[in-house]
């Protein structure tokens, strides 16, 4: 019988009905909060986010004096693109374009901006460069295209990777933007509320009626008295 008690005040019943009250009551709490989420999501996009402009070049490792037809030298384009992805982005490589273009980053800072992708089962090295001047993205771009194929030709021995695509930008931001930001944070700031508002109704011990008696105690009351109030004389 002890241990039937136990594990009936164990379990937690959810009235639904109760539930969706709770929200419904605390509507302006939830808005509130909301709104003051979206504020500050905008905020922090406006003040602190700073927009970002990407720009790409393409290399192709298959060059003039490699036979089409031959397996062997598509094999070896195929393992040259992987050696050459790591030397596109190696330190010599970028050390050289922050010199050509002044720029004020040192490598690691540059490095962050720059990644280098082989699509699958292509001989292309993509080059990718982020930055929040979109004409500067493109300036970096095209200068890593050149001087990782005037490096390669020169330090490894191999016949430079033709460039297929300069730098390219389209001017427009790759991350995203205030709008994005506020109605992200006003779509967490409205569930967080709720959430918070259905956990303190569903957890909630305060007894203020007799159905909350039956439901949270478990015990059937029979009568019920009116609480007198003082009469002031």
């Amino acid at each position: 019988m002890n241990d039937e008690r136990l594990n009936n005040n164990d379990e937690i019943e959810i009235d639904l009905r109760e539930l969706a009250f709770s929200l419904l009551t605390s509507w302006k709490i939830i808005l509130i909060s909301a709104i003051l989420a979206a504020v500050i999501a905008f905020c922090y996009r406006f003040f602190f986010v700073n927009p970002l402009y990407e720009s790409n070049a393409l290399l192709y490792v298959l060059t003039k004096s490699t036979s089409i037809t031959s397996l062997a030298d598509l094999q070896t384009g195929a393992n040259l693109t992987q050696d050459y992805l790591i030397v596109t982005k190696d330190r010599p490589v970028l050390e050289k374009v922050i010199d050509y273009l002044s720029l004020p980053e040192d490598y690691e800072e540059l490095e962050k901006k720059v990644e280098v992708e082989n699509p699958t089962n292509t001989r292309f090295i993509k080059i990718i460069v982020n930055d929040e001047d979109p004409e500067r993205a493109k300036a970096i771009c095209d200068q890593i295209a050149k001087v990782a194929a005037a490096f390669i030709a020169e330090k490894m021995d191999q016949d430079p990777p033709s460039l297929v695509k300069g730098g390219y930008s389209d001017g427009k931001p790759v991350n995203h933007g205030i709008v994005f930001y506020t109605i992200a944070g006003f779509a967490a700031g409205f569930v967080v509320a709720a959430m918070l508002v259905a956990l303190t109704a569903i957890f909630n011990d305060d007894i203020s009626s007799p159905e909350d008696v039956e439901n949270k105690v478990g015990i059937k009351v029979l009568a019920s008295l009116p609480i007198e109030e003082e009469e002031d004389f």
